[in-house]
């Protein structure tokens, strides 16, 4: 049998343990065979409700907050963009053919997110592993033991959720220490003489993917211009810190290499040095005003764009090398040039500008090739602005981004 011919619906179906998926809404989209039988509940009483309306707590019983516990997981997940393992709880399911009565259940959920090509949470994955049973046979005949038992489970899934719980605020002051930290190591917008530059910086707003990007503006002797962006694999503080030690490195050796292909040589050569360094890329260009050409060498970088007056756009992608560390041995990095006409613009990015999941880069380059056609009129700072807005999913960012545009 090929992949081609798999029945996916029908092996979704026939799992054998509960799954379901919901809406970012919180709506059941399907249930498989198991989640119905477990549930005791028909597809035309799950599919296409609410998950309050298929199982809510019971208004009896303030102990039965399992429900409520599984709507701030999935608020985690669609928050995060990150699967969320819930500690055992117990649910009280009511009866459809008696309702007003109601039986406890024990389930084990985990849920996660499935993401769309824009890296948003498009549905939810919800599985479950039910427990019931065992509780049961734990507590002996008659349940004698149960009550002992459940709040014995329950005190384990309290000390878990907690524990979950202070690791997720602890990740979000990283995070804002980190952010922090790059804002103090990237440099301050500022004018290059009478050059028109724009910079941005985006952080990803669904994950803790921040931290990695950085970019660089140097002046240089004679009309001429030092501009680089890069990406460091990783995130948080440590991204930080490495981000920070390999811009002014960059940004040094750019001051005094003979191009940026010697620039670049510098740079890996110092990685090497650097712990998690490894696999970052980047990309260094040299405008030169008086000649009107933009010298540039890309370390695994996606190629610089150069928009033309006409609405055309050139990437750059004529001297790309592997990323820092990536060859064992030093080698000399390429190096290319190209030439531009006044009032052509140059741009460049990191990835998360332009990439997506389970989408090829072309349709990226593509795309923002579009946007920068639309927008070829505009100052670089709107430029900048238009082009994040469309480019960039307003509230589901999985990574973070770095824009440079600067009017030739």
């Amino acid at each position: 049998m090929t992949i081609a011919l798999i029945d996916y619906a029908e092996v979704f179906r026939a799992l054998p343990g509960m799954v379901a998926l919901l809406t970012p809404q919180l709506v059941y989209a399907d249930a498989n065979e198991e989640f119905l039988r477990l549930a005791g509940r028909s597809r035309e009483q799950v599919v296409g409700r609410h998950l309050l309306d298929v199982f809510p707590d019971n208004p009896h019983d303030p102990a039965a907050t399992g429900t409520r516990n599984l709507l701030a997981s999935f608020r985690r997940v669609l928050d995060s963009g990150e699967r969320d393992v819930m500690a055992m709880q117990r649910y009280d399911v009511e009866s459809m053919q008696r309702p007003g009565e109601w039986e406890k259940r024990y389930w084990s959920p985990v849920n996660a997110p499935v993401l769309g090509p824009d890296g948003s949470v498009i549905l939810l994955v919800h599985r479950v592993e039910e427990v019931t049973e065992l509780i049961r046979a734990r507590s002996g005949p008659g349940g004698s033991r149960e009550s002992g038992l459940e709040a014995e489970l329950y005190t384990r899934a309290r000390e878990l959720q907690e524990i979950n719980e202070r690791l997720r605020r602890a990740h979000a002051r990283d995070r804002e220490v980190a952010l922090a930290l790059q804002a103090a190591l990237l440099p301050a917008p500022r004018p290059l003489r009478d050059h028109h530059v724009a910079v941005r910086y985006r952080p990803a707003t669904t994950t803790l993917n921040v931290c990695g990007d950085w970019y660089d503006l140097v002046d240089l002797p004679g009309n001429q211009v030092g501009v680089a962006v890069g990406d460091v694999v990783g995130h948080g503080l440590a991204a930080a810190c490495v981000m920070g030690q390999l811009r002014s490195a960059l940004s040094a050796a750019s001051r005094v290499a003979r191009g940026p292909a010697q620039a670049l040589e510098v740079l890996g050569l110092y990685a090497r040095s650097v712990a998690g360094a490894e696999s970052t890329t980047a990309v260094s260009t040299l405008i030169d005003w008086d000649s009107h050409t933009v010298s540039y060498s890309s370390a695994g970088h996606p190629p610089p764009a150069l928009l033309r007056l006409d609405g055309t756009v050139d990437f750059l992608d004529q001297a790309t090398d592997p990323p820092l560390g990536a060859r064992p041995e030093h080698v000399p990095r390429p190096q290319a040039i190209a030439s531009f006409t006044p009032g052509d613009t140059l741009v460049l990015y990191t990835d998360g500008l332009i990439e997506r999941r389970l989408e090829d880069i072309d349709v990226g380059l593509a795309r923002l090739a579009a946007s920068l056609d639309r927008h070829r009129g505009a100052e670089p700072e709107h430029m900048a602005d238009a082009v994040l807005a469309e480019l960039l999913p307003p509230d589901s960012a999985t990574d973070d981004t770095a824009l440079v545009v600067v009017r030739l």
